[in-house]
């Protein structure tokens, strides 16, 4: 009776230790979950940022996507890159015309706000350069 056991812990921890050597929960946790969890933080950061205009800034924001993308897409402004034929959409002129006219892009505002916490950890002297 004592052998019958002893091969069913050995098979046990034989099954449990294939298991946990082919995906480790720190693989998980660091790849999968992480990068999961930062989307979707980035997306509802976003939502709130467009969420937070008022109608009038909507309306603006509209027009002014259409005259930025317009411009940015033309065969003029596209940029030149390896394997795409006629060049790819121009993201810093369409990011820098939507900020000239007064609705700066999501990842506009980000980086702005980035540059003025950097800023004043500076001034803090917590960052010397």
């Amino acid at each position: 009776m004592q052998i019958h056991r002893a091969k069913l812990k050995l098979l046990l921890l034989t099954s449990l230790g294939i298991l946990l050597t082919g995906c480790s929960i720190s693989d998980w946790y660091n790849g999968y979950y992480v990068e999961r969890a930062a989307i979707i933080k980035g997306q509802k950061d976003r939502a709130a940022y467009y969420n937070a205009e008022s109608p009038e800034m909507k309306e603006l924001r509209k027009k002014n996507q259409a005259y930025c993308s317009d411009l940015a897409s033309r065969p003029e402004n596209r940029i030149a890159k390896k394997g795409y034929e006629n060049g790819v959409f121009n993201e810093p002129m369409y990011s820098g015309c939507m900020e000239r006219r007064g609705t700066p892009t999501f990842g506009t505002y980000k980086s702005r706000q980035a540059e003025k916490r950097r800023e004043e950890r500076r001034a803090r002297g917590e960052i010397v350069l």
